[in-house]
């Protein structure tokens, strides 16, 4: 007697949608013999199955073992079910279920299958700019609405031509449902545009005029996945200085597109760092410069690492072998914005810096700018979250009873939604002092919240009363929850580890607002999400300028040294009338600033007195510093008021001292900072016995100084915790304050004040 059949029911989530899923299971089903459906719900698929009990074991191991690489599945949850005597397995039309579950895919590469594809002049496909599978192509940036279904996506205003439709419903096709599919025929198309000629449509004629821009040594606005890049000629100091120029950018390193072939030609990166520039995420990575590159002087001038990115969309990689050498590809925006999406705008507020421009008639529903990440503490780590990566998904411990959402930081932004026990975190959204940052902002906040189907019922902001994140929280809410920033840094530490107990955690940064009123930035907390206790910190200085000495150096040595009583010769000229804004306290705020401190540093060794873009000083000073570790000043460390707080004023005599090269200054102000870290460490686990050490914050996004905290910590018997999904600086705010949201107290959360919150533990 044969076997009578069985049914079952399973629910598979994860990151399966969008990935080729739903015709991976069809296929595996048909092989195997079974009969039944899939389809999508919200966020789930779900499957129906019927067969012998041997298929259907194989089947359920199938799932995850065998499942397409692109896709992330969980664990799937197998009911038993009745039979329903189906013919055969097919596809249904994707249902809704419970918004919790929704995964939204990020952009892919384009795989290797489709750029074979693009080299076969038999191909229907040859050359196309815009050719996608299952397996890769655009998916955050063009998704309307969920489930991800072609007619909720940009590319619904592009009918499928008879032979794309088969590619669709052939079950056997590596295109079977891939929803942002199209050929020239039935797909996207480019078109060239500058100014003084008729603009050219067409894939070959736009690329071919883009090319003999770039050839030209001019300045191409290219609209890639998530935006527009500006392009020009890497090894060309010309078309490289003009672009600086127009972009008002005297300085701050460029991103180079490169092929894998000429990859070690500019740069010298790890196996690694190489792994990660061929992986799917085709992020930018910072890698060391090779001794001779062959790159333009002004790429990343006072700097040793290039910022260095493969190909990663169809046009891309057409780019890069018409023009067969290396090219700037650095986001079109302005200064701190998000990356530009649109023709018209990027033509009417770039129109002076580019000289012509390469769009295409594919909508990007939200930007995505590039990726960033670098190796840090032994580790590759991101630095922005971007295309490829974001949206980011996190866990929670336990699940939140009410939808979160976090606004970030006002700098290096990001913004985080919480429904159940799973977080959301958007790409980087840039700096919201910027009208375009805000309007995205909101753009970003309506757009999760419709694609996850819920409306936040608690709002959480940083604790500054003058973030645009704030005031924009108390226009929506009654009482949103404030956390100081510093607390939210510690907890998105605490979180992304799931750490039992409490930690120390060094949050070490520019400024952050914090609970005694002034701006904090070398901060050592201790305790919990919730409960965080500040135990250590610097000798605070009052900072000349507060928030534009981040843009001034100067300000910050001339700080330190009126607070330390100590001259500096080399002053600039403007430092009289500065010095009298100190003498009278006139806008120059307390700080304990590691950031602001590592800007003294700059200054007063003559590194920087000014800087074009945040962290400029800081970087050219690592880059300086080699790996000399030398005798490093030992930083008293003074118990005041129930902290530990380290006095760098014996620093400053040897910054100032020209007899050292500006290397040594550099290598012995780096190790003070690390030993001093060490000591604090020391004092706390002594007094308390925590054994466990995290670090965050901007700051230790220098890598020598990183490396420095990790071996002395670790040589002492300490276990470090570092983020590692997570970038260490401000986008790491928003996940950071759900974490501490969640941890407070839910029946206080509209009465609980910062004081008792600094208070607890």
């Amino acid at each position: 007697m044969s076997e009578s059949p069985s049914a079952q029911r399973i629910l598979v989530q994860g990151r399966v949608q969008g990935v080729g899923f739903r015709p991976f299971i069809l296929r595996l089903a048909r092989r195997l013999g079974l009969t039944g459906w899939v389809r999508n719900l919200s966020g789930t698929v779900e499957i129906h199955v019927e067969g012998a009990a041997v298929p259907l074991a194989e089947f359920a191991r199938a799932l995850v073992a065998d499942a397409p690489p692109l896709a992330q599945p969980a664990p799937p949850q197998i009911l038993p079910a009745e039979p329903l005597d189906l013919p055969s397995f097919e596809i249904l039309d994707s249902a809704t279920d419970a918004a919790s579950r929704i995964v939204i895919p990020p952009d892919h590469f384009v795989c290797q299958d489709c750029l074979a594809e693009m080299s076969d002049p038999a191909a229907r496909r040859f050359r196309y700019p815009f050719t996608n599978c299952t397996q890769c192509g655009p998916r955050y940036t063009i998704i309307d609405r969920l489930p991800y279904d072609r007619p909720n996506t940009a590319m619904a205003g592009f009918p499928l031509c008879a032979e794309c439709r088969a590619e669709y419903e052939d079950p056997a096709d590596r295109r079977y449902h891939a929803q942002p599919l199209a050929c020239p025929r039935c797909g996207p198309t480019l078109e060239f545009r500058a100014e003084g000629i008729a603009p050219i449509h067409g894939n070959e004629a736009a690329l071919a005029a883009a090319v003999a821009c770039l050839r030209a040594g001019r300045i191409l606005a290219v609209k890639g996945v998530g935006g527009y890049h500006l392009m020009c000629d890497a090894r060309s100091n010309a078309a490289v200085n003009r672009l600086r120029a127009r972009k008002h950018r005297p300085s701050k390193p460029l991103a180079v597109l490169v092929t894998e072939a000429s990859l070690t030609r500019v740069a010298d990166p790890d196996p690694v760092e190489r792994d990660l520039l061929l992986s799917p995420l085709r992020p930018i990575v910072l890698v060391s410069q090779a001794a001779d590159h062959g790159l333009a002087d002004a790429i990343a001038p006072g700097l040793n690492e290039l910022g260095l990115m493969l190909p990663y969309s169809p046009l891309h990689h057409l780019l890069c072998a018409d023009f067969d050498g290396p090219l700037v590809a650095t986001s079109a925006n302005i200064s701190g914005e998000p990356v530009l999406t649109e023709a018209e705008s990027v033509e009417r507020r770039l129109g002076a810096v580019a000289d012509a421009f390469l769009h295409h008639d594919r909508p990007i529903r939200r930007p995505a700018d590039d990726s960033v990440f670098r190796t840090l503490g032994g580790r590759i780590r991101p630095l922005r979250l971007g295309r490829g990566v974001a949206p980011l998904e996190m866990r929670l411990a336990a699940p939140v009873s009410q939808p979160i959402l976090a606004l970030g930081a006002d700098l290096k932004n990001t913004v985080a939604l919480a429904v159940g026990d799973r977080v959301l975190i958007s790409p980087h959204l840039g700096d919201l002092g910027a009208p375009r940052s805000l309007e995205v902002f909101e753009q970003v906040i309506d757009d999760l919240c419709r694609l996850f189907e819920v409306q936040p019922e608690i709002f959480v902001c940083d604790a500054h009363p003058g973030y645009f994140s704030s005031h924009w929280a108390r226009a929506r809410a009654t009482n949103p929850l404030t956390v100081f920033h510093h607390h939210a840094h510690a907890s998105a530490l605490h979180g992304e580890f799931a750490a039992a107990g409490p930690l120390l955690v060094f949050t070490w940064d520019g400024l952050g607002y914090g609970a005694d009123g002034t701006l904090w930035g070398g901060e050592a907390l201790l305790g919990s999400p919730g409960q965080w206790r500040r135990i250590a910190s610097l000798r605070p200085f009052r900072l000349i300028g507060g928030d534009r000495a981040s843009r001034a150096p100067w300000r910050c040595g001339l700080s330190v040294c009126l607070e330390a009583g100590i001259e500096w010769p080399e002053a600039p000229a403007e430092a009289s009338l500065a010095r009298m804004a100190w003498a009278r306290a006139i806008n120059s705020p307390f700080t304990s600033s590691v950031g602001r401190l590592f800007d003294a540093a700059a200054a007063l060794s003559g590194v920087a007195q000014t800087q074009d873009y945040e962290g400029h000083a800081a970087m050219r000073l690592e880059s300086l510093s080699g790996k000399d570790e030398g005798e490093a000043h030992a930083l008293p460390l003074r118990f005041e008021g129930g902290l530990w707080r380290g006095d760098w004023s014996v620093l400053l005599p040897m910054l100032m001292d020209e007899r050292l090269s500006q290397a040594r200054r550099s290598a012995l102000f780096h190790s003070a900072l690390a030993d001093m870290l060490l000591a604090q460490a020391r004092q706390v686990a002594a007094e308390y016995g925590i054994r466990r050490v995290g670090l965050t914050g901007g700051v230790f996004q220098n890598r020598r100084l990183l490396e420095a905290v990790i071996q002395r910590l670790e040589r002492t018997g300490f276990e470090v915790l570092i983020p590692e999904q997570l970038p260490v600086n401000d986008a790491s705010i928003s996940f950071g304050q759900i974490v501490e949201a969640q941890a407070l107290n839910t029946p206080r959360i509209n009465t609980l004040s910062n004081d008792d919150r600094d208070s607890q533990g």
